[in-house]
């Protein structure tokens, strides 16, 4: 057995406790084995003066749009997808989202994230980059059906489908997948309906955008006479283990709903401010047992794949939206940007104990802006930085070492990412 002992350092454990201990990983089942006073491991990461965190769940994204990181700015949600996002959209090249998945991977592991959930285009050459960068993922082919007669409309659904059953459990099981339309509003009833019990035969969860936007809840209401969730659950569209992205316009009957089918909700505060979609009720969904992860969405409405700044955000409109400050509070945010998005995608992971997946961060306390040191959590939910991330471990490897990442060439990476995304603009720009 090889062993990863990170040593030195002080301890976030699944109670939210913080104590001085090691933490020993099995690099071969890529589990942790013990924490505490452990045996010295056969690699030693130093930990001395940091705090060690479950690695970070970014539960949404479209890891590939950081190629349009700053493109479209300050324009609301159907505004900007069709006039900016979707044209640009339309002139990807394959090269082009390997590209992006490759920046967007280098990004987040810098940051500290060690998990996401995926969905976008290209899936399988995408889903190589993830697996060569370390990274463990959910993906998924997005599934747009509005403006395709139905043979396109079909085949995108097949696409879909084929993605999920051949990536699911790749990578040594790092890489999972499920099927992933894009939205109740973007996607044909009929088909959601139809693929629904195919993507159960194949043993793998749905994911979509709902509520994002009332532009969203309304169509809905005036086409079927029930709110999207209700609608989305008379399709087959709403069980244990599926999940959905934003939740911003859900009502409390449909958080129930949620609760009480086992659904996850990946909530995305930035996007959802920067595109005044609106503030999820995040608290009343926990307080229903609602499992809640943390997301970014797309660098092209975030601008970045910070999830620790994800977390103060969170935790920020929270309170406003619950009008108590004691609302969704640090140790709320902590564990829905850990546990609780490694619950939404289905990943046994986001707790430091024996037994759970060794994905773990190093964070180095050693910065102005987290000194004094009164409460870690405190620390966690609303100072700490992406920046601050000093190694990341996935699966028991370390992947960035001393803020340097080990598994893509940084340099290279974001020169291609550049030249692609410059290349890519002036060609959907030239169509116009």
């Amino acid at each position: 057995m090889s062993a990863l002992q990170i040593a030195g350092g002080r301890v976030l454990f699944p109670d939210m406790t913080v104590r001085e201990a090691d933490v020993l990983a099995d690099r071969e089942r890529g589990r942790i084995l013990e924490t505490g006073d452990t045996a010295r491991g056969d690699e030693t990461l130093d930990a001395e003066g940091c705090l060690v965190v479950p690695g970070l769940v970014n539960a949404h994204c479209h890891a590939a749009m950081t190629l349009l990181r700053g493109y479209a700015d300050d324009k609301p949600l159907d505004v900007w997808l069709r006039d900016d996002i979707w044209p640009v959209e339309a002139a990807l090249e394959p090269e082009d989202i390997v590209a992006g998945a490759r920046l967007g991977a280098a990004e987040l592991l810098k940051n500290g994230v060690t998990a996401l959930g995926d969905m976008y285009f290209e899936v399988p050459a995408a889903a190589a980059v993830l697996a060569e960068a370390g990274l463990r993922a959910r993906v998924g082919h997005g599934i747009v059906t509005v403006g395709k007669d139905e043979a396109e409309a079909r085949a995108d659904f097949e696409e879909g489908l084929s993605v999920a059953r051949e990536l699911d459990g790749a990578a040594a099981g790092r890489i999972r997948s499920a099927l992933m339309p894009h939205s109740l509003t973007t996607v044909d009833a009929d088909l959601l309906e139809e693929y629904a019990p195919r993507a159960r035969e194949a043993g793998v969860p749905l994911h979509y955008h709902a509520n994002e936007t009332a532009d969203e809840v309304n169509p809905i209401v005036e086409a079927h006479g029930v709110r999207p969730l209700e609608h989305a659950d008379d399709l087959g569209l709403l069980e244990a283990g599926d999940f959905i992205a934003h939740g911003v316009h859900v009502d409390a009957a449909e958080i129930e709903l949620l609760a009480e089918r086992g659904v996850g909700v990946a909530h995305c505060p930035a996007s959802n401010m920067k595109l005044a979609s609106g503030i999820a009720p995040v608290q009343a969904m926990l307080d229903a047992g609602v499992t809640v992860g943390i997301g970014t969405d797309g660098a092209a409405s975030n601008n970045d794949l910070d999830v620790f700044d994800e977390l103060r955000d969170a935790a920020m409109v929270g309170k406003l939206e619950a009008d108590d400050a004691a609302a969704v509070a640090a140790p709320d945010v902590v564990r829905a940007a850990t546990e609780g998005g490694a619950d939404v995608l289905g990943f046994e992971a986001g707790r430091i104990e024996a037994g759970a997946l060794a994905d773990l961060v190093v964070v180095d306390l050693d910065e102005p802006h987290l000194t004094p040191v009164h409460d870690l959590l405190s620390h966690l939910a609303y100072a700490v930085r992406g920046s601050d991330v000093r190694h990341t471990v996935v699966d028991g490897e370390v992947v960035v070492r001393d803020r340097e990442l080990l598994t893509l060439d940084e340099a290279a990476v974001t020169r291609e990412a550049e030249r692609r995304a410059k290349s890519l603009i002036e060609r959907a720009e030239s169509d116009e």
